[in-house]
């Protein structure tokens, strides 16, 4: 199992009329956020794909080697 990544954010506020309009994080944070977005829809993606799933099963990795001839 992977191990949880805590990303501490520090980020700076920009207003705009008293609003909050925007806002600002280092780099490395942002870099952080991607990453743990990036899992989170792979994880969505690989319960989507298990909802859709008929049973059926797959074709081994040997055959579509041999298919591709890789």
């Amino acid at each position: 199992m992977k191990n949880r990544t805590v990303v501490e954010l520090h980020p700076e506020f920009l207003r705009k009329a008293g609003r909050i309009e925007f806002v600002v994080l280092t780099y490395e944070e942002y870099l952080a956020m991607q990453e743990m977005l990036e899992d989170a829809e792979d994880l969505l993606d690989l319960r989507q794909a298990k909802e859709e799933d008929d049973g059926t099963p797959g074709t081994p990795l040997a055959e579509v080697e041999k298919e591709f001839g890789l």
